[in-house]
């Protein structure tokens, strides 16, 4: 982190000699401009500039979260969802690592948020409409492949959940 000192020079003409002084915590360590470097700092206490480090904190996290996602999308291929699409997912149950579901349903919403994408997959059990959230970068998602593609004028689809044959 480093903190920079900002000399107020409209009101302080005696405060320019103290524009090149910056402090870094990194290195302990304090600089001075070499040629004024005799002139006394004690009484003279400077206007310090500190830099807002929640916004570097969220700049970081967006960079280490576009990486995260390029790396997923590098070893298996992720297809474009949108709402309206009737998908087949297969699907590795967690609880047994070497049992593999298939789940087919239309996705009804997407939630873009980098790793965090989701989306909202209804399928009918039984007569019964189901629906199940899934990260779409998630390790247990073993594939996705996109059956059909119906037209729909909406990003969010919940009026589905009234009609039991949705789109089809």
């Amino acid at each position: 982190m480093r903190l920079e000192s900002v000399a107020c020079r409209g009101s302080q003409p005696w405060l320019a000699p103290l524009t090149s002084r910056w402090f870094s915590t990194a290195e302990n360590r304090v600089e001075l401009d070499s040629h004024n470097s005799s002139a006394p700092i004690s009484d003279v206490a400077p206007c310090i500039k500190f830099k807002r480090l929640d916004k570097t904190a969220k700049n970081i996290m967006q960079i280490l979260d576009k990486e995260a996602v390029e790396d997923v999308k590098q070893t298996r291929e992720i297809p474009d969802i949108k709402p309206g699409y009737i998908v087949q997912l297969k699907v590795e149950v967690p609880e047994n690592k070497r049992r593999v579901s298939i789940v087919k349903g239309i996705v009804i919403a997407r939630r873009n948020a980098g790793l965090n994408t989701t989306f909202r997959l209804r399928r009918l059990v039984a007569g019964v409409g189901i629906e199940s959230l899934f990260p779409l970068y998630s390790p247990n998602i073993k594939e996705i492949k996109v059956l059909d593609k119906k037209k729909v004028r909406r990003a969010k689809l919940y009026y589905l959940r009234d009609r039991m044959n949705a789109l089809k």
